[in-house]
């Protein structure tokens, strides 16, 4: 805390008014300090916002203590949920200093844990801009910016073969006629410029993201179109004539389509605005100007699918193993992840993910021809309307190659006209990428040629769905229960052997046993399939507690460990016999049996920091069918009052034996707060205790990327067809990219790997927060970015390497605002720094 107060200035002032506020003001700032030595910073807080709005001119003097006292009242209105309240205060602040960088982002760091992605990002946004060299709200936007402007806008405003044929379409469409257009979901305002340009009368523009419609208006400001382009900061489906709009419109154009076609909302915002906005059609066969009819840009599309065996796509999805470091996974456990949750789930998911199938890392192979599995006319009402309703059609598709069926790839052709279409197929050079519908459920999922690949499709939610997906042969029938019962017209018993195995099937069931289905993110469930993962921390595990146990008990804890596994826990004789737990805490961010390989290693009790209900009943089921003794594992969430607590002790007078920590996000990056983690750890160890991972190092080289450079900035005027865009959205660009697959980026590398960082959890003293490491070149070129990943030491000789094959951590990459030209040879010099969880790395030059 600042340790004096401001004192107001001297002055000429004349009359009692102003005696009277000079001594308000005193006996105010006495006021706030002495509340500040009481700790009470609700009232410090009340008497400094009187102080300020008196007297302005003291806002430089108290401006540190001020902060001081917002950040600690925050805290405490935080901790009682008193969200208005918080709020409220930080929106006083910003009014008393509304170019304050560290209130903005703290501001952005209340909203963001709140929920609130978007308003939180336009904030650290502010920061940065108020002060670019404000590391933590550097690190904040760097980490929030996808929500503001997400990656896929810089991809697509790349692509120019996309932005030419929308342009084309356009042309063509203002040139018969149609002179008034809507754009929806306007973007940058790409389709609304092209539209003006054409010669269009009128043109109207919705968007609703409030940074994209802020970005817009200034691109087409820019562009010089303003008078002639009328944004609207809003959703087509509250736009209403004549209050937004003067008239129905003769053209919508949009590109509101997803991977999956649907899931951007077009069908609900074309029903909306032929309804409401749109001219009515044109008739077939009927003539006369288009500007007296309506139509859609893009008019039609027409979507694909294809059965692949995928082993990146199956090890995301589906888990793969029954047995993990020794630990059993129960049949009764069914993992499934969210893009396999059906239509009757609790949460609202897309049915699908999605991938860029010509890079992802170990190909894929076509069992299927590819095959089509609906069209939809985007220039009918009626048949709009009707794919809500409409009932789950059949589809039966014939295997062409024997493999594993791991997924349905979905793609589509967009009609923009008579004459324009753009595909997103994989075999295509697109800026799109596919949906992947997952398969799951089946009891045997190697199929051959000769079999049928068979489906449900519906477009019931406004979200394509490809479900009950099952397998049919000449000699067996592969899919699960529940679907072959739903499905009477496409799948019935065929005898009464038939009949009389299904019933015995289900007699030998346990009458009593639970059935968990637990809803797994892809990460976690790759986490799980990853069994060199396991093993080494089984290892390292098993090797500090031995260094904590004499010899002999070591090997007794082994033989019981043993026998538990084989024959279930007994009793022991004597409760005096049994020694001392060691405890041990996995604070693993999302699901980790880590817990239950530990409780495996002897007299251990593990905690797990497991958040959601249906993990900790997963992991209960796990325990029970290990034969572990009930109670034997713990949810240490349920022992702390709140999550920022959790790194505590097990017992008042009992230490931690070993604490896991996740030191890397799957997407590439260091976790947030985890040397401040890792410093409270050390405090809570036992004598020979040890952090899991004990030190981190940090690898990169060098490559010429164009790929990377394209998906991270516009590429001047050329690829927006003149437009200029580039200036405005690049401003949201990141100099880091996430979740990338290095084993597939296109690439070429221009150096072998280094070691840039060096991260040590258990002594700090070897850390350095700045370094500077020489990078030999290896091939000529221009180095574009500079991809990194982790090797995590669980002890000295017990490693996990982030970029393996197995890996359920993806990489990142540090991209060059500038391309350096390098020559074979040549050293190049990285100056690598350090903040809190953010890592920089610039090139010396």
């Amino acid at each position: 805390m600042p340790n004096s107060r401001p004192r107001p200035r001297r002055g000429a002032r004349s009359g009692a008014g102003a005696a009277g506020r000079d001594e308000l003001v005193s006996r105010s700032l006495q006021s706030a300090e002495h509340c500040l030595g009481a700790q009470d910073f609700g009232t410090a807080y009340a008497h400094y916002l009187l102080v300020l709005s008196l007297a302005p001119e003291l806002k430089d003097d108290a401006k540190e203590t001020f902060q001081y006292t917002l950040f600690r009242w925050a805290e405490e209105l935080d901790a009682l949920n008193r969200t208005q309240d918080l709020l409220g205060c930080y929106e006083q602040a910003l009014e008393l200093f509304p170019d304050d960088e560290v209130i903005c982002n703290s501001m952005g760091e209340h909203l963001f844990r709140m929920g609130f992605r978007d308003e939180a990002a336009g904030y650290f946004h502010k920061a940065v801009k108020l002060n670019p060299d404000f590391s933590d709200a550097k690190e904040n936007f760097y980490r929030v910016a996808n929500w503001l402007v997400e990656r896929w806008h810089f991809i697509m405003l790349n692509d120019t073969k996309r932005n030419t044929i929308y342009n084309a379409a356009i042309q063509n469409a203002v040139c018969l006629g149609s002179k008034s257009v809507l754009d929806i979901g306007a973007g940058t305002g790409i389709l609304s410029m092209f539209a003006k340009k054409a010669g269009a009368h009128s043109v109207y523009a919705c968007e609703l993201s409030k940074t994209m419609y802020e970005l817009a208006c200034d691109v087409v400001a820019a562009n010089k179109m303003e008078a002639g382009i009328r944004l609207l900061h809003m959703k087509s489906l509250d736009i209403e004539i004549p209050k937004h709009i003067p008239e129905r419109v003769s053209l919508v154009v949009t590109e509101t389509v997803d991977a999956g076609l649907f899931g951007e909302g077009i069908v609900e915002s074309l029903i909306h605005a032929w309804e409401h906005l749109l001219l009515q059609p044109k008739t077939r066969g009927e003539n006369g100007n288009c500007e007296k009819y309506g139509k859609v840009i893009p008019a039609s599309a027409v979507i694909f699918g294809m059965a692949v065996e995928c082993a990146e796509i199956r090890r995301h999805h589906r888990v793969g193993t029954k047995n993990v470091a020794g630990i059993c996974l129960p049949t009764n456990v069914k993992f499934q992840s969210p893009a396999c949750s059906s239509v009757d789930a609790e949460e609202t998911v897309e049915p699908y993910t999605t991938e860029k199938m010509n890079r992802v890392p170990g190909g894929y192979l076509a069992l299927t021809e590819c095959f089509e599995i609906m069209t939809v006319d985007f220039n009918n009402l009626q048949e709009l309307k009707s794919l809500a309703t409409k009932k789950p059609g059949k589809i039966g598709v014939p295997v062409i190659k024997e493999g594993i069926l791991d997924a349905v790839v979905v793609w589509f052709v967009l009609q923009l006209d008579d004459e324009h279409s753009l595909s997103t197929s994989p075999s295509e050079e697109t800026c799109w990428e596919q949906a992947i519908y997952p398969v799951h459920d089946l009891a045997d999922y190697w199929i051959k040629s000769g079999d049928h690949v068979m489906m449900e499709v519906s477009c019931q939610d406004c979200y394509l769905r490809i479900q009950n997906i099952s397998v049919f042969g000449s000699e067996r029938e592969v899919g699960t229960g529940k679907n072959f019962t739903q499905d009477k017209d496409l799948l019935s018993l065929g005898s009464e052997a038939e009949l009389c195995s299904a019933l015995a099937n289900l007699q030998t069931n346990k009458p009593d046993a639970v059935e968990q289905t637990c809803i797994l993110e892809s990460t976690e469930i790759a986490l799980l399939n990853n069994s060199l993962y396991h093993e080494g921390f089984k290892m390292a595990m098993r090797k500090v507690l031995s260094s904590l146990t004499p010899e002999k008990l070591c090997q007794a804890m082994d033989t019981q460990c043993q026998n538990e596994m084989s024959c279930g826990s007994e009793e022991s004789n004597s409760e005096e016999s049994i020694p001392e737990p060691f405890y041990v805490l996995d604070v693993s961010e999302g699901f980790s049996i880590l817990p239950i390989i530990a409780g495996t290693l002897g007299q251990v009790k593990p905690y797990s920091s497991v958040e959601k209900d249906q993990h900790r009943i997963t992991l209960d089921l796990i325990s029970e069918a290990n034969h572990f003794p009930k109670e034997t594992l713990e949810f240490w969430l349920r022992h702390v009052e709140d999550e920022s607590a959790v790194l505590q002790r097990p017992k008042s007078d009992k230490l931690w034996s070993i604490i896991i920590l996740d030191v890397i996000e799957p997407s590439g990056l260091i976790q947030q707060e985890i040397m401040e983690k890792a410093a409270i750890s050390r405090c809570l160890l036992q004598s020979g205790g040890k952090i899991f991972p004990q030190y981190v190092l940090m690898f990169g080289l060098l490559v010429e990327s164009q790929t990377l450079v394209e998906e991270s900035a516009v590429q001047g005027t050329e690829r927006t067809l003149g437009l200029n865009i580039a200036p405005f959205i690049n401003q949201f660009q990141v100099p880091i990219r996430v979740f990338l697959d290095l084993s597939s980026l296109p690439c070429i590398p221009l150096s072998k790997p280094v070691e840039l960082l060096r991260l040590d959890l258990m002594t700090p003293y070897l850390n350095t927060s700045n370094r500077e490491v020489k990078v030999h070149i290896c091939k000529s070129g221009q180095v574009t970015a500079i991809p990194f990943w982790y090797h995590m030491y669980l002890d000295d000789e017990i490693r996990l390497d982030t970029s393996s094959e197995a890996s359920h951590w993806k990489q990142a990459a540090v991209v060059l605002d500038n391309p350096i030209q390098v020559e074979m040879g040549e050293e190049l010099v990285l100056n690598v720094q350090h903040h809190k969880s953010n890592v920089s790395i610039t090139v010396k030059q």
